[in-house]
């Protein structure tokens, strides 16, 4: 474990709202590696009922919860606007950082936070959680393994019957805050599994953004995504707010020169060229629990988490090129930080 950190590792939350819940279930499962110790939210209510949780310190600014020196490294459960802000404060105090998607929201802020981090020295790890689902996790093993050869193709799909109203929404609703509509909030997941799965960097986007049921959103309710990787593959996805995917849609699928490989999203079928069918079954695991587990283990060792600044800028490439290409109508290039 780093010199400067404890056991166990002193958390600082910032931002109680919705999704903070799953992330305490996390800490709450490893009490001997993790503790909330602060707490940062700018809304009263949400503050004291976060610090009655978990008689943390509580704070209304952020900037002030990263000057705490009973904190080692934070959690940022904050809106989208605010992540790169909170992870300049976080890291130019020396903390290491866990952050909520997306990373940000511009290329500007994403030079920013890449100065900052390598600058600083911080581990910073992307919430990147569905990677922690069983059969993702044992899908990337077996084309890493080379079973599938060479990849050519990965779909990803993740939509489903969103029942936001105009008073439920709140930031989301506005491009200003959420950063666009549904694409870089949901559709960020099988974005960034897309990239995964391909093990390669994003070069080209293009996509069709559609609003067909949220009309009361600033931005789109579904896209539809191609993406070409520098190693060759294409991959492709479907995400949407407005509709579940049909049945017996693939949650994720992967196809290569010896192989190919797809999944429901619990259980996953592996298929190589002129052998059986392998079939791979796991039960089902709070993967924001597995995500958080790993964030200290990564702080423990000093190992590198599986997604950190690098892959989140990345990620935000496809999806800021992929705008890009829904403007114009033709393909988009992804533009590096």
């Amino acid at each position: 474990m780093s010199p400067t950190l404890q056991t166990p590792v002193r958390i600082g939350l910032i931002g109680g709202g919705g999704i903070a819940t799953a992330h305490l279930t996390g800490y709450a499962a490893i009490p001997e590696r993790a503790r909330i110790t602060a707490v940062a939210d700018a809304h009263e209510e949400t503050l004291a009922a976060r610090v009655a949780e978990t008689g943390a310190t509580g704070y209304t600014d952020f900037t002030e919860l990263v000057r705490d020196p009973e904190v080692d490294a934070v959690d940022i459960c904050l809106p989208h606007h605010l992540h790169a802000r909170a992870i300049v404060a976080a890291a130019e105090a020396g903390k290491h950082i866990l952050c909520e998607k997306p990373l940000c929201l511009t290329a500007e802020e994403s030079e920013t936070v890449r100065e900052v981090v390598e600058r600083t020295g911080v581990t910073l790890m992307c919430a990147h959680n569905q990677l922690f689902m069983p059969a993702v996790a044992t899908a990337k093993e077996v084309i890493e393994a080379g079973q599938l050869g060479d990849v050519y193709e990965v779909r990803t799909t993740d939509s489903f019957f969103n029942d936001f109203d105009p008073e439920s929404m709140g930031w989301r609703a506005h491009a200003a805050t959420s950063g666009g509509g549904e694409y870089i909030d949901t559709g960020y997941h099988p974005t960034y599994l897309l990239m995964h799965f391909a093990g390669a960097m994003p070069t080209e986007v293009f996509a069709m953004m559609s609003t067909h049921r949220l009309t009361f959103m600033e931005g789109e309710d579904s896209a539809q995504v191609l993406v070409r990787f520098d190693n060759g593959s294409v991959g492709q996805l479907v995400t949407s707010w407005a509709y579940e995917a049909a049945p017996g849609t693939d949650r994720f699928s992967v196809v290569g020169s010896a192989g190919s490989l797809s999944s429901d999203g619990s259980t996953l079928r592996v298929k190589r060229r002129g052998e059986e069918e392998q079939v791979f079954a796991a039960e089902p695991i709070d993967t924001f629990a597995a995500e958080i587990a790993d964030f200290i283990t990564c702080l423990e060792t000093g190992r590198r988490p599986l997604n950190t600044e690098e892959e989140g800028i990345a990620v935000l490439g496809i999806i800021l090129a992929a705008y890009e290409s829904a403007r114009s109508g033709a393909a988009a290039p992804v533009l590096r930080a």
